[in-house]
């Protein structure tokens, strides 16, 4: 069976400036992947790429088997990549009813799975972006990806600039994604509590690279061990 994500020998950056050197990653069906580091490390960069909005220098990107490197960002989105932006980006001059209904296609989630996970967004559904809160637009802009039925989802730092009861109930909702039908998640998080609990795999990056790639548990159990991996070196 071929791998949900799979990159291979994957260099990229903005321009002529190389962020990303050489880096392998794979992951499979169903499967879900932190990714920490200090900040300006590449890790949203990493998924910036596989969305290609980098430039890539040299590497295979393939997305259920399927070589994806050349294709536009619309593609990739339409062969089933799901993107959270760190930025969020849902449409604020749109209501939360519109912002669900304009990225929706067929498939496993649909508008009432996606007000599980989220009841606030049901009683907001005429408010625009704008009026909502910074946790509610985080929250839409997950049911936004959620409502394209990816395969892959990739959410970039979902708890950044949250309030600590918010990002325990979104960490709460990311736990529940795991394992829901087929879908592979990958998540870069600074807030490597979060992250660690989420998935029980983790990467470390460093530099562009990726200097660990291994189970969450030996990081949990081992403070010191992470923190000479994410140290400044």
């Amino acid at each position: 069976m071929a791998d949900s994500l799979a990159l291979t020998g994957i260099t990229a950056g903005f321009g002529e400036t190389h962020v990303l050197e050489d880096v392998e990653l794979a992951l499979a069906e169903g499967e879900s992947l932190s990714i920490i580091g200090r900040n300006g490390v590449g890790k949203s960069t990493l998924l910036e790429t596989v969305m290609g909005h980098t430039t890539l220098h040299g590497g295979e990107i393939s997305l259920g088997g399927r070589r994806i490197e050349a294709a536009p960002a619309h593609a990739r989105a339409m062969a089933g990549l799901g993107y959270v932006p760190q930025e969020r980006e849902i449409f604020p001059s749109l209501s939360v009813r519109e912002n669900l209904e304009i990225c929706a296609r067929p498939g496993h989630w649909n508008a009432e799975r996606v007000f599980e996970l989220f009841p606030n967004l049901r009683a907001r559904l005429s408010n625009a972006g704008t009026q909502l809160s910074g946790g509610e637009q985080q929250m839409l802009a997950i049911a936004r990806a959620l409502m394209t039925n990816p395969s892959v989802l990739l959410m970039d730092e979902p708890t950044e600039g949250l309030a600590p009861v918010i990002v325990q109930a979104l960490t709460q909702v990311l736990l529940k994604l795991r394992g829901e039908g087929n879908l592979s998640i990958v998540l870069v998080e600074q807030n490597s509590r979060v992250a660690l609990e989420f998935s029980a795999r983790t990467v470390v990056m460093d530099r562009g690279r990726l200097v660990y790639d291994g189970p969450s548990e030996r990081l949990r159990k081992d403070p010191d061990f992470l923190a000479s991996l994410i140290a400044a070196q």
